[in-house]
């Protein structure tokens, strides 16, 4: 089980509920999820409901044609999961927001969290909480 990125993976889905959604296959230009995922891989998703309104982000686990939403991070009900309607959605690989680093106007690496992680390497000082073994 490996936690896999990969661009321009998106398909269609009717599964209604909150449970896995059953991938029905690739949108014009997209990929499939089987093109890049293996069976338990693991996945940042996203599903859009265009007809109802609703979407989903998350961690989800990939298994012949399926996506279990194991972990819904962010979502248009207060980000907990979704209990889609009946229509078409569109299910994608996406890097959360949550889950990002980027690097500033300053070209500093940047957490999601608004740290510096240049703070670290800059520190003359630093301290640890722990023992510190020593090679050299």
């Amino acid at each position: 089980m490996a936690l896999k990125i990969a661009d321009r993976v998106k398909e269609t889905t009717t599964t209604t509920g909150t449970g896995t959604v059953t991938l029905l296959g690739a949108i014009t230009n997209f990929e499939r999820f089987s093109a890049n995922l293996s069976d338990s891989d693991t996945t940042y998703y996203a599903i859009v409901d265009n007809t109802n309104g609703d979407f989903e982000v998350g961690l989800g686990t990939y298994s012949s044609n399926t996506l279990a939403r194991t972990t819904p991070i962010a979502s248009s009900n207060s980000n907990s999961a979704v209990n889609f309607g009946v229509g078409t959605k569109e299910v994608f690989i996406t890097t959360p927001a949550s889950k990002m680093a980027f690097l500033d106007a300053s070209g500093n690496l940047i957490s999601t969290g608004g740290t510096s992680l240049m703070e670290v390497a800059n520190d003359t000082t630093p301290q640890l909480g722990g023992n510190l073994d020593v090679n050299g």
